[in-house]
């Protein structure tokens, strides 16, 4: 399963963002996204296995307990594709910056001006 595949789930993506806090068990994942997503549990485990078999997860046994963690390979896959994207948004970033640099001059000479005319 490609990486866009498997976070393209918004339920997939959300048990990575709870893993992303730390070590978490099963049961706690599970808690949580049918709390959110009103699903059942066999549908949660159902997505913590793709999550696990395609990378992105792994688990632990402690007892009977499992505990789930991210993997970040895949998500470093991710953000290497997303890499070449990032020109784009930097271009734009630093216009904004501009601007904003540009207006608190402005309002700093105003504020001068006015200060000063008093």
């Amino acid at each position: 399963m490609h990486a866009f595949d498997v976070l393209g789930d918004p339920v997939r993506r959300r048990i990575l963002e709870l893993l992303a806090t730390g070590e978490q068990t099963s049961g706690a994942v599970v808690a949580v996204i049918q709390e959110e997503f009103g699903i059942s549990q066999p549908a949660v485990s159902q997505h913590l296995r793709v999550l696990r078999e395609s990378g992105f997860a792994t688990v632990r046994a402690v007892g009977t307990r499992r505990l789930y963690t991210v993997d970040a390979g895949p998500l470093r896959e991710v953000d290497d594709w997303l890499d070449r994207f990032r020109g784009f948004w930097g271009q734009r970033l630093d216009a904004l910056g501009t601007e904003l640099a540009r207006g608190k001059r402005e309002r700093r000479l105003r504020d001068e001006a006015e200060g000063s005319g008093s």
